[in-house]
């Protein structure tokens, strides 16, 4: 079974920083994150639109 790898550098992964090698990587993937670089797809539901207009 091959080791699994970190999805930023593609390095072996360390067990403290897993998924990833080292902190380095496990915060350019929260920057990656926080400036919208991922993102989780989906759409607005009624209830979404619906809070917004209570607003």
């Amino acid at each position: 079974m091959p080791e699994p790898t970190c999805p930023i550098c593609h390095r072996t992964t360390v067990p403290e920083f897993r998924p990833f090698c080292s902190r380095r990587c496990a915060d350019v993937d929260l920057g990656r994150w926080i400036t919208g670089q991922y993102v989780v797809p989906g759409s607005e539901s009624d209830d979404d639109e619906a809070a917004d207009d209570e607003s």
